[in-house]
């Protein structure tokens, strides 16, 4: 049973000595006036703490995806290193021409990876041998035409690309989806204190404090190593998108009346 007990006063008598300077005749005794103070303080331990109650809840909407972004690129292998970075510019500048024949601006295109690193063989019994090198450069394009997102692929395929790394879906601007997952997170945390706070005989008197989860990052559609040959228009499924909100509230409860 929630109970309120009042605050406790507790009043302490305090006697202090003032001592007056000296009357203007010489030798004659000080005054000692004698008072009386009284000082309240409160019982820290009588304060009782509000009756709180802690809300997590999630608020979801569905949108189609308008944008895509795909990870793709050339990984190339040759006995020197610079043969395999020679191999892998050529290959490399046919994907860049291959997105913009497709319609990918330049701008839309960025490096996100470019390595290139020993490789060894590892005989039984005998020390690691230098065998070649491996030069590895990817790119992360941004696509909005998604009608013609398998034939984008197709083409950076064909005209050498030979690894493709994930493809993410998303929305040009999200803000308002994000948004109306807000509400409807709050929306909910509010419907479900009130049912708590009815079934055990209280109301929701405040919101003490609102917290937001964060966003869970999106995953890549799929990953796979891909070979020169391929049909055209591979087919490729945008799907639909689920934006989340999480939303933490803590709400401070009464008793009815």
């Amino acid at each position: 049973m929630d109970t309120f007990t009042p605050r406790l006063i507790a009043a302490a008598a305090i006697f202090a000595t003032l001592t007056l300077p000296a009357g203007a005749a010489e030798g004659q005794e000080p005054k000692r006036i004698e008072r009386e103070i009284r000082i309240e303080r409160a019982n820290a331990n009588s304060i009782q703490p509000e009756t709180t109650l802690s809300i997590s809840a999630t608020g979801t909407v569905v949108r189609e995806p308008d944008i895509a972004h795909i990870s793709a690129g050339v990984e190339t292998e040759a006995e020197t290193a610079a043969n395999a970075l020679a191999e892998n510019a050529e290959r490399m500048t046919g994907v860049f021409e291959a997105l913009e024949r497709a319609g990918v601006e330049k701008r839309d295109i960025q490096t996100s990876n470019f390595n290139i690193s020993p490789k060894y063989n590892y005989p039984r019994d005998r020390a690691p041998r230098l065998s070649g090198y491996t030069a590895t450069n990817t790119v992360t394009a941004r696509i909005t035409d998604l009608e013609a997102l398998g034939e984008t692929i197709d083409a950076l395929v064909e005209a050498g690309g030979n690894t493709l790394n994930g493809i993410t879906f998303g929305l040009e601007d999200d803000s308002e989806a994000r948004d109306e997952a807000r509400r409807l997170a709050m929306e909910a945390a509010l419907a479900r204190a009130e049912l708590y706070a009815e079934a055990a005989g209280y109301r929701v008197a405040r919101i003490v404090s609102i917290a937001e989860g964060g966003a869970p990052p999106p995953m890549p559609l799929m990953m796979a190593r891909a070979e020169a040959g391929v049909s055209a228009a591979s087919p490729i499924a945008a799907g639909e998108l689920d934006l989340r909100a999480d939303v933490t509230v803590l709400f401070e409860l009464v008793r009815e009346d």
